[in-house]
């Protein structure tokens, strides 16, 4: 008896992604589709990116959470309007972004059925499977800037010994997907709303956008 494996199996999106040439609309209707690890069995459906293929600025955070998981839309929970009140603040227009996440399917575990959504990390495997679809939209938008959200994102662009805090509110230059890139990492706005002391850490976010702004000019 011969066994087909799964696609999920082989942990890459590669076979799901348009080539090059195809635009916003044709890459988002093809990730609904994907099945390149996993996590599409019990995600409600595929979070892709949002916004203008013209933006300046790219924001990768780390996955979808419940609301985006539901909405299908990234950062349309409270971790995205704190990140919306603290780009304006530093002086970058949320409207003129291209928001996106390294991992398009919400990944979570329940206690008990029927019980809240917990958020659950994705794993290095999950995050490079998922790298084609990155890579496609950094081919696309071409952005000027990338703010890295939190350590998972940072980890799915710059490889797993990146650190947040070693190197947040800098400006580095990287190759990322064959593309020369620079890129202001920053801590996860879910991380603020978590944080014992939440002025002290929005205030830090807020620092290091305003990093991001200055290096747009």
């Amino acid at each position: 008896m011969v066994t087909t494996r799964a696609p999920e199996d082989a942990y890459t999106a590669e076979p799901f992604v348009p080539g090059p040439g195809v635009g916003l609309a044709a890459l988002r209707n093809a990730a609904a589709g994907c099945r390149g690890c996993p996590l599409h069995r019990d995600a409600t459906q595929t979070v892709f990116g949002e916004g203008r293929t013209s933006a300046r600025l790219m924001l990768v955070g780390e996955q979808p959470g419940d609301q985006e998981d539901r909405q299908g839309k990234p950062f349309v929970g409270p971790a995205g309007k704190l990140l919306d009140r603290a780009l304006e603040e530093a002086g970058l227009d949320p409207a003129d972004a291209y928001i996106t996440n390294a991992v398009k399917h919400f990944k979570f575990t329940r206690t008990e059925p029927r019980k809240r959504r917990i958020h659950k990390a994705p794993s290095l495997r999950e995050m490079t499977a998922c790298g084609p679809w990155l890579a496609a939209e950094l081919a696309l938008v071409e952005p000027e800037l990338i703010v890295i959200l939190g350590a998972t994102a940072g980890k799915a662009l710059l490889g797993s010994s990146f650190r947040v805090t070693q190197v947040r509110g800098t400006v580095l230059e990287r190759d990322i997907h064959g593309r020369p890139e620079r890129l202001v990492p920053t801590v996860h706005p879910s991380a603020v709303l978590r944080s014992d002391d939440r002025e002290q850490a929005y205030q830090g976010l807020l620092a290091d956008l305003e990093v991001a702004a200055r290096a747009l000019g």
